[in-house]
């Protein structure tokens, strides 16, 4: 079994699916669709292609809950089924497959969360307007600078925990739905002592489905930093 599992929460992701986990397939990982109930058929597909490729497992769940409940579901998941390492990515094709590798190896070097990173030297964002441009780079500072910590990429997604990190930041105990979800995971793993490196990665607008963006993704972001800010000072994180 490889040692290493990417979680791929879908929804509505029919058009992309199938290329992302046959890319997925030139490197030696697990793939395990977290799929919400898709009324495109996203699962239905997820469960053919888990048929035909033995490195593909599916996890349905009834409803759309947002993205941070469909990560837990899967993390818990994956350290159930015994991953040393645990991935996280959309299945967009914004985080590109071929990158997998060096987020994996960056974990092999020593970094206990290794994070492909927009806002580092040699990342970059290839195809945004300035308004999404401005909503990410934007929640990223005000993250960096209400929590005090030096992560340029506090919003970046695409990820690679080592086991022994989901098991110790204390799952139950997170809450956010949205994009908070990549800002809370990593403001914990670094409050437990855990050393976080960036990867430097180039991020791609989807080309195929609809953004997941909203307002009150952005909203939760807002309040929720505080939030954990305050929680650190008072010694329950």
């Amino acid at each position: 079994m490889p040692r290493a599992t990417i979680c791929l929460p879908t929804y509505n992701e029919r058009e992309n699916l199938e290329p992302m986990l046959r890319a997925l397939g030139h490197h030696d990982v697990r793939v395990l669709v977290i799929d919400d109930n898709s009324p495109d058929g996203t699962g239905e597909l997820a469960d053919r292609l888990a048929a035909e490729l033995d490195f593909v497992a599916v996890l349905h769940r009834e409803r759309k809950q947002g993205l941070g409940p469909a990560y837990l579901a899967g993390f818990r998941r994956a350290l159930a089924d015994g991953a040393e390492l645990v991935l996280e990515m959309d299945c967009d094709f914004s985080h590109d497959p071929a990158d997998v590798p060096r987020l994996i190896q960056a974990v092999e070097d020593g970094a206990d969360l290794a994070l492909g990173s927009r806002y580092v030297d040699g990342g970059e964002v290839a195809n945004w307007g300035r308004v999404r441009r401005f909503v990410s780079t934007g929640g990223s500072w005000y993250a960096r600078l209400v929590l005090g910590v030096g992560v340029r990429d506090l919003t970046g997604g695409f990820k690679c925990y080592r086991q022994a990190v989901l098991e110790r930041i204390d799952l139950d105990g997170v809450h956010s739905k949205g994009y908070a979800f990549q800002i809370e995971t990593t403001y914990r793993t670094l409050r437990a002592g855990f050393r976080v490196v960036e990867v430097p990665i180039r991020f791609v607008d989807r080309a195929e489905g609809h953004s997941k963006m909203s307002r009150s993704i952005v909203l939760e972001a807002v309040w929720k930093v505080p939030l954990l800010k305050a929680a650190a000072l008072a010694g329950r994180l």
